[in-house]
């Protein structure tokens, strides 16, 4: 009789896990891959790359000053040697804290670019859940999903209906999730 009631018992279960349909997306890829994702991330790179020569700039500044203080060395008086040693250090700190500001700046702006196309690509996943009855859709990264079959992933699926979907509303003018341009402040007018 044990027998019996384990096997009875365990058919709803198994009825109940035959009818869950379940998928996976490699997010990170699919963010890389779309149109909005491939653009986000060439105008990033670009500010990125600006932000980073503004950087090696001041710094070739600061070797040049350091290194006018070893050559003045034997000239300067201790005080005065000790007066540019400190204004260097004043200048290295101010590039310490502008590389923390441009660091901080840029992780901001990628948060700000990445939000409206994860919002997009959320309304692609949920439409594909519904359209084919999943019921249970996971985000695939290093540590989460350790195998799965390949007929479950469905990044490429989300990649080629966020495109659509960006077509669409492109074409219709509302494209409400793509890639915010930074906003600049205004210069004051000319009289």
């Amino acid at each position: 009789h044990a027998v019996v009631l384990a096997v009875v018992l365990s058919l709803p279960a198994a009825a109940v896990r035959a009818d869950i349909k379940i998928g996976y997306v490699d997010v990170q890829r699919a963010l890389n891959e779309v149109e909005d994702g491939r653009d986000a991330k060439a105008k990033l790179k670009k500010e990125f790359d600006d932000k980073q020569r503004m950087l090696d700039e001041k710094q070739e500044e600061l070797r040049v000053i350091k290194e006018d203080i070893d050559k003045q060395s034997g000239l300067l008086t201790p005080e005065a040697k000790q007066e540019k040693l400190n204004d260097l250090q004043k200048k290295m700190l101010e590039l310490q804290q502008m590389y923390m500001n441009m660091q901080k700046d840029l992780q901001e702006r990628e948060g700000q670019v990445t939000k409206g196309i994860f919002e997009r690509m959320n309304r692609v996943l949920n439409q594909i859940a519904e359209e084919e009855n999943y019921g249970l859709i996971l985000e695939r990264n290093e540590s989460s999903i350790l195998y799965a079959r390949g007929h479950m992933d469905l990044t490429n699926e989300v990649i080629r209906k966020y495109n659509d979907l960006l077509g669409k509303e492109r074409a219709s003018g509302k494209s409400g999730g793509g890639v915010p341009t930074p906003k600049k402040d205004k210069e004051p007018k000319k009289k």
